[in-house]
């Protein structure tokens, strides 16, 4: 998808991306919410499912500075996503092969996130 307002190539890989990647989100959380760790599992619920929220928003940004500035949230709640999934396989409540697949699909956003981001700065 081509942002025309602003002249940036966003790629419909993104949203594609982060809104799939949300879905896996929703489901190994409500298999994990069967657990004790609770509040561990919301934390990852709502930075994951942030990911794709805000770059759903910044589609419709007001300016190149807030369309960075929403991507770049993108990023921020990615790398937090990435935290609570390492943090909540140490502590036995997501297994090595969920964990496995979040973090090659999570990666990936992180790539795209950075390259937009940079790209948009630019």
């Amino acid at each position: 998808m081509k942002n025309e307002k602003w002249g940036t190539n966003v790629e419909n890989a993104i949203e594609t991306k982060s809104f799939e990647f949300a879905i896996k989100i929703v489901n190994s959380t409500r298999r994990m919410a069967r657990k004790d760790e609770y509040a561990l599992t919301n934390q990852l619920l709502r930075s994951g499912t942030s990911i794709g929220a805000n770059v759903s928003e910044a589609q419709f940004a007001q300016s190149k500075r807030d369309f960075a500035s929403k991507m770049a949230i993108a990023l921020k709640e990615a790398n937090e996503t990435k935290y609570w999934i390492r943090l909540l396989k140490e502590v036995d409540n997501i297994s090595p092969e969920e964990t496995k697949e979040l973090l090659f699909r999570l990666d990936e956003i992180i790539r795209l996130l950075i390259s937009i981001v940079k790209s948009a700065k630019e």
